[in-house]
């Protein structure tokens, strides 16, 4: 936003904030910053969940290059259970 328009803004919806110095607003905004969101929250849940696919993905791609496939995935799914 332009600064004319910004300073605008301020005295038509916000007219209480226009007497705060410059360092309330600065505070303001690293607390907005550092708020959690839910891209924050689930970043690490994400990454294991691709690590593990990525896994899973490298393993099914040697079993499918290999010859014997069918003895190679009956082996896995009992090594899983």
């Amino acid at each position: 936003m332009k600064p004319s328009k910004l300073q605008d803004h301020l005295r038509r919806c916000d007219p209480d904030k226009t007497e705060n110095d410059l360092k309330y607003f600065q505070t303001f905004k690293d607390k907005f910053q550092k708020r959690p969101t839910l891209a924050r929250m689930f970043a690490s849940t994400s990454q294991r969940n691709d690590d593990g696919l990525r896994a899973s993905y490298n393993i099914s791609l040697l079993i499918g290059k290999s010859e014997k496939t069918a003895y190679y995935r009956r082996e896995v799914n009992f090594a899983s259970r």
